[in-house]
């Protein structure tokens, strides 16, 4: 089988895995209701306003993407190979490359996003995910999803209970010196390339530009509002930007 039906064989694996990823956050996000809330005596009556918007684009977009990715692998018959086992084409290095990025996503999820500033822990994963997968090699992936399994389990252990998510911003500035580490490191090695040093301005503008539409845009609920770096812009947006727009 050649590499492009193994990839398609590799895709209707992966797929199957998110779709049921998607599935369960859909289903959980059905508990947030999307028309006649109240909140805090405030009735809310429009769609928009509801905190399952996003959620639910996110999760259907994720859920639509993997449907096309299983309906490729059927429609070329690379999906019968799957299932019989000669698509799997698992080797260690497939096995650690998975592995790592599961543990990194896992330590983002679990760790990071409850308790560290969005900016912060989103730009760090995203770092670790361009430099340590780009390429390939196993000591990078390793390197990459350490430091943010670092950074996470720092802050799962320090503010464990949800009492402590938004508690002084030790957390915050443990992961921040890991992502300047992990940046530093990578833009200072030989075999950089042009992706690598595009990597900063990626990871700091992409988390930026979707937790501040998703705050002031949509007026949706974000991970952490306490962060060290949201926390400023929270502060300038109500304390100097919006009174200027309503004088």
């Amino acid at each position: 089988m050649d590499d492009k039906s193994q990839l398609r064989a590799r895709d209707f694996w992966a797929s199957l895995g998110l779709i049921a990823l998607s599935g369960f956050f859909i289903w959980q996000t059905t508990s947030i209701p999307l028309q006649a809330t109240r909140v805090a005596g405030v009735s809310s009556v429009q769609f928009y306003d509801s905190a399952a918007v996003v959620p639910y684009f996110i999760f259907g977009a994720l859920l639509i993407l993997s449907l096309i990715l299983l309906a490729n692998s059927i429609v070329s018959g690379d999906a019968a190979r799957a299932l019989s086992g000669a698509g799997i084409g698992l080797d260690c290095a497939e096995i650690w490359r998975i592995g790592t990025i599961a543990a990194a996503m896992a330590a983002y999820i679990l760790g990071l996003v409850p308790r560290v500033d969005f900016i912060i822990a989103s730009g760090l994963l995203i770092t670790a995910l361009i430099w340590g997968y780009s390429t390939g090699q196993a000591g990078r992936m390793g390197l990459a999803a350490g430091a943010v399994v670092l950074a996470g389990s720092y802050a799962l252990i320090r503010h464990l209970p949800q009492s402590e998510w938004n508690k002084p911003h030790d957390d915050d500035w443990v992961a921040l010196a890991i992502w300047i580490l992990l940046t530093t490191w990578a833009l200072t090695r030989p075999d950089r390339n042009r992706l690598t040093r595009a990597m900063p301005l990626i990871a700091v503008i992409a988390p930026l530009i979707l937790v501040t539409a998703m705050a002031f845009g949509f007026r949706q609920n974000v991970p952490n509002r306490g962060g060290l770096i949201f926390s400023q812009i929270e502060r300038t947006y109500y304390l100097d930007l919006r009174p200027l727009w309503s004088q």
